[in-house]
């Protein structure tokens, strides 16, 4: 075969229509081979001879799309040195654009003996190694455009591949649980019929599967376990052909980009799959372990792990930072996605021990034309110490608000002196990130996400119920700040599944009506419900996968959550670009307020009533004090906010201002009937509230002739002003 010198840079391999230049990076290797793997698995190996800056390279102009490759090492094995090179593996290309196969545990693919770890093994990893595959780069894109939604316009949809699609009625059943299901009119329909502007996938980047789940016959579900971050998990694509995946993928962009919606990628550069010095050597360990990995500093041989996953990539490593810049600039480029969510993100800040903002990785990003131009969210923590970083990271970033979904749970669950915390919740939590000059949407706001107890769940169980993961109940979060209204699970009682109805209707309206930017889990619009499991990274199966045969109840919560999404994107009162100012002026033109069931502001006192469960939050719509991107005055009705987590009904008295004489309720979560509420209420006159429930009213102004003007509402059950609401509990157990 012919075999040209080639270039050092781009790494990976890269077709140009002609032939693929190969580029693997190794500061250690004596010898590097490029192994061709042809279709009945036998290997051709070739020497690549030619090496700039650490940077082993060839053109092989007879090599094209579809040819599966690996590399062989040769270089140092000396553990206690950090050193793991071992020619008898295969290794994945860490910049690999599409992979094939799957990790199948054999003791082949480890650098060690099974039964004897100080002896190095010299078993060929060949027919038990993941392979890499040459792409084509060429796709028509036709007109694709990204859709570009502000932040403060965004309601974020996180949802997996498989779990959004397996169970859906309306998907051929070859596409269930691939991306070319999540790009399927039925799917893309619903997401346009709820009104999300952005799809967060959960892990696409290809991982491997968990010697220890495989033997207890489950999976790593979830897809935290990344071996590599340019190719497109393979078994999410519905084609077998090699490379498609890439592909099918970018159809799947396309489609969702065409509706409108934005995709954003869950991505885990943290770590890799392959674990601490008992894990397989798949890729990077084998190529220069010492570069790519954290390395505990007076004993080589180990791994430093702020993940719980056995390894962290060395975040000062100036290959480690190429090469996860590299990947965000391909897949903003190459695969047109439109951000980012990074899982444990304080490891990435991690430059040397501590969390570092101002680390190399940060300043990369900040410098960087492509991607410091499309969404970044942290997961602001990780599991080293100081790992718990809410409210530190950079401006240009946004950040999984985890103090907002751990005050709104406990707030409704009914748990004593949460006012004040609430209160900066509601209203973009300035106490985070005002003081470094950031703005509302730097928080994510959430109530669920993937980790934990689906919406349902959260309330309905007050214990988790993970028996399933096969570890004796050690595994997940213990304390969820759930309640399960009366019952534990299942149950046939009318008045607790009322209950729970209402607190799951109160918990979206709470977080559809925040300032900041809503993520809603997928399915939790539906009443999803995982049994009690609030760990289940490892179940792909019916308890993870959505269920879209719907009972009544669930299609009503869906039109619910769905006209809260359509009132919140109607309404710039409700998503504001800054910070509320209060009336810093002293002319009585605050831009919220905050009042006591009886009417009357707010005062220091009343905040820190430890048994207080109720408040009025007025949101002044003629002082946005913003611009609409054509310079011109943003104004809006005002609205008026009722939140009551007693387990008694209280009588609010509407607050006397300026800012309107009716009032429109247009959601109430204690309602039960069908129907809309088009009831007006004076100023000053009472309205009741019920029992943990919440009542979004919008202030009307008479047009000409008299008609009222109205907005739109949504959907209520009923519209009861008093009475007797469905019996719960005290609310303050956990």
């Amino acid at each position: 075969m012919r075999q040209w010198n080639g270039r050092p840079y781009p790494l990976g391999a890269s077709y140009d229509g002609s032939g693929t230049n190969f580029a693997l990076f190794s500061e250690v290797a004596e010898k590097v081979e490029l192994c061709l793997i042809d279709d009945a698995g036998r290997e051709r190996r070739l020497t690549l001879t030619e090496v700039d800056g650490f940077v082993r390279h060839a053109y092989l102009p007879d090599v094209g799309p579809g040819q599966r490759y690996g590399y062989r090492v040769h270089g140092p094995y000396d553990p206690a040195r950090g050193h793991r090179c071992n020619p008898a593996k295969l290794l994945l290309d860490p910049y690999a654009q599409a992979v094939e196969g799957q990790v199948d545990g054999d003791e082949s693919a480890f650098g060690y003996r099974f039964g004897a770890p100080d002896e190095r093994n010299t078993l060929d990893s060949l027919g038990h190694a993941m392979l890499s595959v040459v792409t084509d780069p060429a796709f028509d894109w036709g007109d694709d455009r990204a859709p570009g939604h502000s932040y403060h316009e965004s309601v974020i949809y996180e949802a997996h591949v498989r779990g959004l699609t397996m169970r859906h009625p309306g998907l051929p059943e070859h596409i269930r649980g691939t991306y070319a299901g999540v790009g399927h009119p039925a799917v893309v329909e619903h997401l346009k019929a709820l009104g999300v502007t952005a799809i967060e996938l959960m892990p696409v980047h290809q991982f491997a599967q968990d010697g220890h789940l495989r033997d207890r016959g489950l999976s790593n579900y979830w897809g935290y376990n990344t071996i590599g971050f340019f190719a497109p998990h393979n078994a999410y694509a519905a084609t077998g052909t090699r490379g498609q995946q890439v592909t099918e993928f970018k159809e799947m962009v396309k489609a969702l980009h065409k509706a409108g919606i934005e995709v954003i990628l869950d991505v885990v550069y943290n770590h890799t799959a392959e674990g601490n010095h008992m894990g397989p050597t798949l890729s990077f360990r084998g190529i220069d372990n010492a570069s790519y990995y954290r390395l505990v500093d007076d004993d080589p041989q180990h791994y430093f792990d702020t993940t719980g996953t056995g390894n962290s990539l060395l975040m000062r490593h100036p290959h480690v930072l190429q090469l996860i810049m590299d990947s965000l600039r391909y897949w903003v480029t190459e695969m047109h996605v439109d951000g980012f969510r990074f899982d444990l993100a304080a490891t990435l800040a991690r430059q040397f021990h501590e969390v570092d903002r101002l680390s190399s990785f940060f300043d990369l990003v900040q410098q960087d034309p492509v991607v410091s131009r499309v969404k970044l969210i942290a997961e602001p923590w990780d599991l080293g110490e100081g790992g718990y970083q809410v409210g530190n990271f950079p401006p240009l970033w946004s950040e999984w608000n985890g103090e907002y979904r751990d005050t709104v749970r406990d707030f409704w669950r009914g748990a004593d002196g949460t006012l004040p915390a609430l209160a900066s919740r509601l209203t973009g939590s300035s106490d985070l990130y005002e003081d470094d000059n950031r703005r509302p949407r730097a928080g994510i706001n959430f109530i669920t996400c993937h980790d934990g107890f689906t919406l349902r769940d959260l309330v309905s169980y007050n214990d988790k119920h993970n028996e399933a993961n096969g570890e004796g109940g050690q595994d997940g979060e213990s304390h969820n700040r759930s309640w399960n209204c009366g019952a534990e699970g299942d149950t046939d009682d009318p008045g607790v599944l009322a209950l729970r109805a209402r607190q799951q209707r109160n918990l979206l309206t709470t977080l559809l009506i925040s300032q900041g930017v809503p993520m809603i889990a997928h399915g939790d619009e539906m009443g999803r419900t995982q049994h009690g499991n609030n760990n289940v990274y490892c179940q792909d199966n019916e308890t993870t996968w959505v269920d879209w045969e719907l009972d009544a109840g669930q299609r009503d919560l869906f039109d619910f959550t769905r006209k809260l999404i359509a009132l919140r994107a109607e309404h710039p009162v409700l998503r504001r670009r800054r910070f509320f100012r209060g009336d810093p002026d002293g002319n009585g033109a605050a831009d919220a307020l905050w009042f006591r069931p009886d009417g009357h502001e707010m005062r220091e006192e009343n905040w820190h009533r430890g048994d207080a469960h109720a408040v009025a939050l007025l949101l002044n719509g003629d002082a946005i004090t913003e611009a609409d991107p054509q310079g011109r005055r943003i104004s809006d009705q005002s609205f008026l906010i009722l939140l009551n987590s007693h387990y008694e009904p209280l009588d609010f008295v509407l607050p006397e201002r300026e800012h309107g004489g009716l009032w429109q309720v247009t959601v109430d979560t204690a309602a039960e009937a069908d129907g809309t509420d088009e009831s007006e209420v004076k100023a000053g006159g009472r309205i009741r509230v019920h029992e943990r429930s919440m009542i979004v009213l919008i202030g009307t102004r008479r047009q000409a002739g008299g008609r009222l003007r109205r907005a739109i509402t949504a959907t209520r059950r009923g519209g009861r002003r008093g009475g007797r609401g469905a019996r719960g509990g005290s609310g303050e157990r956990t």
